[in-house]
């Protein structure tokens, strides 16, 4: 059945997330509060009934004992039918129009609501925030958070709403029978609410705590099996399984803290709403030995004791969710809501279509150290030029890629693309004109197809194709297949790539690069992976994708740089040495030791860095 979509699911959010708890809660809902307040009135009418239940078997009491037995049916017809029609027709209807607004619009649309709108904000993180943490308790927290915020929401229709009106209803109800039962009632409810007001804190504490050892344990779990083929290869699977015990065992430990709060908790909890039964009925009793209450008062106040009794275990219950379930989000909050370190600028602009003029103006950035990185680096890539960058490792190299692709901001000084500071356009149009192909390439765990159009998802068949074949790619695709019988273009390729090579992952990667066709092309390691065979198969390749465009070139292999425009030798993140690869050589510096400790072209880092 299509229901009406009363709630926008993917709506997105006002701002930032406020990092405490109350305004969070509406950053994360804002939008779905009307119709969470109708299927809040709903369960409150839910809860007025019950109350209407025990005033109507008082009714139907005193009416049978004034009547008497043979006159009770003929003479009390209308009021048998109502009751009739309210417990067979009306109250089912209430009870499953408030069950359906809650499952049926609220919950399947909040919990999407609230984990788009936490996961657009985790996307919109700098790299680094991934860089410091787990991507499994990241993953762990959004699910946790939206969930646990979804739970709160569906608690509190459920059981706030309706024992909030079945409670008004029957303190309503008990003094029209004598304010003294009435009077009774509120005590009890002064001690309940006193006991929940010391329990739940503690009960929302614990939680918080368990959620956090239970984000570890996901957290180690996942980078276990992330970096499975490591872990066998260094015959660690015994570590890893000590790691992972650990933080099982803190969270059992946490689980056990919380379990015993939620047991001393339930315990008095139970033992006071005993007690109510006593006042209530025995109160009622009382009156009516001093004729101040009839039969079917007792039979009311019963009902309403009896009711309440077992609602309060229910409702504790469920208010002990809910601050379980607010410790967990608060705990989401602390990881997930932190303000993004990399934006773009207030009033940024699209960048325009490029000529690919690259210009680093006397940049600086050592990642908050005193040494490492970049100092004070001054450098300009013509239109179509192709600049290699040469160094050992920890020159700089990486970290000048990272600030072209504003991946970090320069501590001092500014990166152009053809004049336009790149802090002032938007990341997303900058990006899309500089294709990169890097030493680790990224596949996401999607068909061969779907990898390939993550360049320009617009593309045809035909050029998708085209691209694969450029990049000696197109042959090994079609002999892929997967586990689930997918072949070539449609076989998936696993998480991260793994059902590759590291060399057929370069080429898909090459492959991507050369259907986005954008006019700045940024080289770190690109055939690194490769053989020297299948380095030779696709340099022409290579050199096709490169021309006409700005190159921005990292190699160890030197062999790959030689015909390069220009070579930018870097040394502790100066720029040390610059020329094409003949006029380094005759210069006899740092590019022509590199050359001559090279083994078949590969550098060999240690050497180099002496």
């Amino acid at each position: 059945m299509k229901l009406p979509d009363l709630i926008d699911a993917f709506a997105r959010a006002d701002g930032p997330p406020p990092r405490r708890l109350l305004p969070f809660m509406f950053w994360c809902l804002r939008g779905s509060l009307p119709v969470m307040l109708a299927a809040g009135l709903l369960s409150s009418i839910v809860g007025t009934m019950e109350v209407f239940s025990a005033l109507l078997l008082g009714r139907i009491i005193d009416t049978a004992l004034e009547t008497g037995p043979a006159d009770f049916f003929s003479g009390n017809l209308p009021l048998l039918i109502a009751a009739v029609a309210f417990f067979v027709l009306f109250r089912p209807v209430a009870f499953g129009a408030s069950a359906a607004a809650n499952a049926m619009v609220v919950q399947p649309n909040v919990m999407p609501l609230v984990l788009s709108r936490l996961h657009r904000w985790t996307m919109g993180q700098s790299v680094t925030f991934f860089d410091n943490d787990f991507a499994g308790r990241i993953a762990q927290k959004q699910m946790q958070t939206a969930r646990a915020v979804t739970d709160v929401v569906s608690e509190v229709i459920n059981v706030i709403f309706f024992a909030l009106a079945s409670l008004i209803g029957s303190a309503l109800l008990l003094t029209s029978i004598d304010w003294r039962v009435a009077m009774a009632l509120s005590i009890w409810l002064a001690l309940y609410l006193l006991l929940i007001s010391w329990f739940l804190p503690r009960v929302r504490g614990r939680s918080k705590e368990r959620a956090a050892a239970r984000a570890m344990v996901s957290g180690q779990v996942v980078d276990t099996i992330t970096n499975i083929k490591t872990v066998k290869l260094f015959a660690h699977v015994g570590r890893e399984d000590s790691e992972a015990l650990d933080a099982m065992g803190s969270f059992r430990e946490m689980a056990i803290h919380f379990g015993v709060m939620a047991t001393q908790f339930r315990t008095m909890l139970m033992a006071l709403a005993g007690l109510l039964p006593v006042l209530l009925i025995g109160g009622s009793l009382y009156l009516w030995s001093q004729g101040a209450a009839t039969a079917g008062d007792i039979t009311a106040a019963g009902t309403i004791a009896i009711r309440i009794a077992q609602m309060t275990g229910w409702v504790s219950f469920a208010m002990m969710g809910i601050y379980a379930n607010v410790g967990e989000v608060e705990d989401g909050i602390r990881t997930l809501t932190p303000p993004h370190d990399l934006v773009d600028t207030v009033g940024a602009v699209e960048l325009p279509p490029v000529k690919g003029e690259v210009t680093f103006d006397n940049v600086r950035f050592t990642y908050g150290r005193e040494v490492g990185g970049i100092d004070g680096l001054s450098l300009t890539l013509r239109p179509g030029e192709k600049v290699g960058l040469v160094g050992a490792s920890g020159a700089g190299k990486s970290t000048l890629v990272s600030l072209l692709l504003r991946l970090h901001d320069p501590e001092e000084g500014s990166v152009l693309i053809d004049g336009h500071d790149i802090r002032h356009v938007t990341q997303d149009s900058m990006r899309r004109q500089i294709g990169m192909v890097t030493q680790e390439t990224e596949m996401f765990n999607r068909s061969a197809r779907d990898n390939l159009l993550y360049g320009r998802p617009e593309a045809s068949e035909v050029e998708m194709v085209s691209a694969a074949q450029r990049a000696e790619a197109h042959d090994f695709i079609l002999d892929l297949q997967d586990y689930r019988g997918r072949e070539g273009y449609d076989a998936h390729l696993g998480e991260r790539g793994v059902r590759l090579s590291g060399g057929q992952r370069q080429r898909i990667a090459l492959a991507r690069a050369i259907l986005k066709d954008a006019p700045i092309l940024v080289l770190d390691e690109a055939t690194s992976a490769l053989d020297s065979e299948v380095e030779a198969q696709i340099q022409a390749a290579l050199e096709r994708l490169m021309e006409g465009k700005t190159v921005l070139a990292i190699a160890h292999r030197l062999s790959t740089i030689a015909r390069m425009d220009r070579i930018v030798v870097l040394d502790h993140g100066r720029i040390a040495e610059e020329g094409t690869h003949a006029e380094l050589l005759a210069l006899g510096g740092l590019y022509a030791r590199f050359w001559q400790r090279q083994s078949g072209g590969f550098l060999n880092i240690a050497d180099a860095a002496e």
